[in-house]
């Protein structure tokens, strides 16, 4: 049986890497992706709401992005919102649905994507580590108490390193795949 300290620490680290795969998905590749607008936050009714909640995304082909509100008097500020977001996007409308075109990225956007990916990934790295700091506090508070054995503490506290070791080998690898993708021509 595993103890509730590693259980806990597997937890949290599996949610900083969710988290750190769900803010590269938002990150323009040159290909359309339903993803791509989940950052974005509409102003409407009252409140602010992410798109998907007003309309339907749908990607008919590889470099176009097609959003069709369920009520047309959201349209404007669909595109508003579109726009103030530093997705570089410019959303045309006909009336009844949004079309977006996903251009192509220049050499000099993929690099500075692949920066930001870098940075998005160290925070994840850093999320992670501080996870182990606390788990191996907890675990020599124990220790210290005499709630742990010696030999046990000293067992969880390699656990707790080879699950940090694994959820960051994790990351690099979801990193390498999502720098691929953006410098894929």
């Amino acid at each position: 049986m595993r103890d509730e300290a590693l259980v806990e620490a597997e937890k949290r680290m599996k949610r900083v890497v969710e988290g750190v795969e769900r803010e590269f998905a938002t990150i323009r590749t040159g290909k359309a992706s339903v993803t791509l607008l989940d950052t974005i936050r509409v102003d409407a009714y009252g409140s602010s709401m992410p798109i998907n909640q007003l309309a339907t995304i749908t990607v008919p082909e590889q470099r176009l992005l097609v959003i069709q509100p369920w009520d047309k008097s959201v349209i404007p500020a669909i595109e508003k919102s579109i726009m103030a977001s530093d997705l570089g996007l410019t959303p045309s409308n006909d009336g009844n649905v949004i079309r977006i075109p996903i251009p192509k990225l220049t050499e000099e956007r993929r690099i500075m994507l692949v920066k930001h990916l870098h940075k998005l990934a160290e925070g994840g790295r850093v999320a992670v580590r501080q996870v182990r700091r606390e788990t191996n506090s907890k675990i020599k508070d124990r220790e210290k108490r005499g709630d742990l054995p010696e030999d046990v503490a000293h067992k969880m506290l390699d656990d707790v390193q080879e699950l940090t070791d694994n959820y960051i080998k994790e990351l690099e690898k979801r990193l390498k795949d999502k720098e691929e993708e953006v410098l894929e021509v």
